[in-house]
């Protein structure tokens, strides 16, 4: 009866566990390496992985703890991954998405796509569905499969074209339910990092094509991250660098030449910053850069998308932030003016292009050029910039007085060393790489009032809900785990999302007395509730010991000859770091340091 009970223990020898000694050569970052190494994923196709037993396993815990903790404020659903055309096209979306949709047709010939995300769908449910405000606030979730047609498929998990996203819509009322909906996405994603044991920070963030007023990121700093964060050490203040704001110190003025107006200077083979500074023998932050695109406006109710001439004015030390840009302006895409663009908008050459002489249309992405001057030019005096002639400057320039724009936004990046933007703080700001996990939205009423979603108010009024958006990436917490805690033999995962939270190595399983006392403390430890892997395998205990470093299980009992005196060793992978525990303890103490690790991360 006994061995009947503890049947469905996981023995190493049973499983499918290919590890590999080396990470192929693509294989850049941590996680990616890791994933491969300790047989977690193979790769199918570009950006298209399988995920083996070990992966599965930890993604399926993942899963299990956001459902749990995504239970106490919404509904689950489920919806269809192929999509039909019609909601996309009325939320505006079809067109908007461009290339990063998979997009098929059926044997009739309708248009169907892969989903990317579910604003549309959730969005038709509740305009078909939702008659009053009695039905509101609704919180709706699914944890589904996504798909994304990434130009650019990289770094293993982090970079794919299928992938897991839990994905939650709200429906209030009015904006103040819609602020309580975002607050408890908040603290329900705030709880659910931490129960993953990951160290994470909560960012102001850009909206992008989803829309909305405001928006949220989580982020997980590491190198392999993609973007990039500022963030103040003194305040706490932490946002994307596609949101991010700074203080200016104060730029001392030059003094002005001749009669103070602007004056033509030939200043041949002077095309770059560098050599304008070091001609003028001035600071790069008293030059004016020009970046010239053009700017693509999508066609609304059936009219042809159209491509706009922009002029870009900013300090010669900062560069174009081109999200920033792409939301002052409302457009779809941008890209630089050529050649012939650059004679037809500004009628200059490249290198010495100035905002001196342009017209700039009255309003945005009009037929001539839209001109957007960066608030740090605003009241700047005695500038230098191109005279939108070959070889020659001018200096003397003043904003406002000598040129004037159409528009005058924040569109720089950031730099590292800049003020913090907080009122009252004297912080500086640093710049570090992080990974998204999560990203939450306050969507308005884009969908719904696209899509017709319409419910009564307490008055018997028809009015449209408010809605909310709010994304998890189930295989980003995971990498993100995994570029958190690796070392040069491999990595270990928080007991919580821990394919197994105990390897049990048995250093010699032809030896009776270590089988059976291996085989006792597994047993033990199972009927404790703990989730363990037997390794069973007739292999050297190097060997053994050298797998269960390299696939992520966070603790690791050797039974060895210590056993015989009725001790056992257990080792806690993140710190190298091994205690002598007695057989009959070994529960309690593995139980006690699962606790431990769970409370620093509740604690973070």
């Amino acid at each position: 009866m006994g061995k009947f009970a503890h049947s469905f223990m996981h023995r190493w020898s049973k499983l499918f566990v290919p590890t590999l000694r080396e990470a192929p050569a693509d294989a850049e970052v941590a996680s990616h390496k890791f994933l491969l190494r300790a047989g977690y994923i193979r790769q199918l196709g570009a950006g298209i992985y399988n995920y083996l037993f070990l992966g599965q396993r930890s993604l399926n815990k993942i899963v299990a703890i956001v459902r749990q903790e995504m239970d106490t404020i919404g509904q689950e659903f489920y919806l269809p991954g192929i999509l039909p055309k019609e909601p996309w096209v009325e939320s505006g979306r079809w067109t908007g998405m461009g290339e990063n949709m998979f997009r098929l047709k059926d044997r009739k010939g309708a248009e169907l796509c892969l989903g990317m995300t579910h604003e549309e769908i959730m969005t038709s449910i509740a305009r078909n569905e939702l008659r009053s405000y009695k039905q509101l606030p609704q919180i709706w979730y699914q944890i589904q499969t996504k798909f994304r047609d990434e130009p650019r498929p990289k770094s293993g998990l982090l970079r794919v074209r299928q992938f897991t996203m839990k994905d939650s819509y709200s429906f209030d009322i009015d904006q103040a339910g819609l602020d309580k909906s975002f607050d408890l996405h908040d603290q329900v994603y705030r709880t659910i990092f931490r129960r993953c044991g990951l160290k994470f920070v909560a960012v102001e963030a850009d909206s992008g094509s989803m829309g909305g007023s405001q928006s949220q990121e989580f982020m997980v700093y590491t190198d392999a991250g993609e973007d990039l964060i500022a963030s103040c050490p003194a305040c706490g203040y932490a946002a994307n660098l596609e949101k991010a704001a700074s203080r200016l110190d104060a730029v001392t003025e030059m003094e002005p030449t001749g009669d103070g107006k602007p004056e033509l200077v030939h200043a041949p083979g002077c095309a770059s910053i560098a050599d304008v500074a070091a001609f003028f023998k001035i600071s790069p932050a008293s030059d004016i850069k020009c970046v010239a695109y053009m700017a693509l406006k999508r066609g609304t109710a059936g009219a042809k998308d159209t491509w706009h001439g922009v002029a870009t004015f900013l300090r010669g030390d900062h560069q174009v932030n081109e999200t920033k840009l792409l939301g002052v302006l409302g457009a779809a895409e941008l890209r630089p003016m050529v050649g012939g663009e650059l004679e037809q908008y500004l009628n200059g050459p490249a290198g010495y292009l100035g905002p001196v002489g342009l017209k700039p249309e009255a309003q945005p992405l009009g037929e001539g050029v839209t001109v957007v001057v960066d608030h740090a030019l605003e009241g700047r005096q005695n500038m230098v910039c191109g005279a939108n002639q070959q070889d020659y400057h001018l200096r003397n320039v003043t904003a406002g007085r000598d040129f004037g724009w159409t528009l005058a936004a924040d569109i720089r990046s950031v730099n590292e060393g800049e003020g913090c933007p907080k009122p009252g703080c004297s912080g500086k700001l640093v710049v570090g790489k992080a990974v998204e996990i999560g990203h939450i939205f306050k969507l308005g009423y884009k969908y719904s009032q696209s899509m017709g979603a319409r419910v009564l108010d307490p008055n018997g009024k028809e009015v449209t809900p408010i809605m909310g958006s709010y994304g998890i990436g189930i295989e980003r917490i995971l990498t993100s785990a995994i570029e958190s805690s690796n070392d040069a033999n491999g990595f270990w995962l928080p007991a919580s999302i821990a394919p197994f939270q105990v390897v049990v190595t048995i250093t010699n399983v032809a030896d009776e007395t270590l089988r059976a006392t291996g085989e006792q403390i597994g047993a033990q430890l199972e009927s404790a509730g703990l989730d363990v892997l037997l390794d069973d395998r007739d292999e050297r205990a190097g060997v053994k010991f050298k797998d269960a470093d390299l696939v992520g299980i966070p603790y690791r009992i050797n039974v060895g000859k210590k056993a015989a005196s009725g001790q056992v060793e257990l080792v806690t992978r993140a710190t190298a770091s091994s205690i002598d525990v007695a057989i009959a303890e070994v529960t309690a103490a593995l139980k006690h340091k699962i606790a431990e690790e769970q409370l620093l991360a509740t604690s973070f």
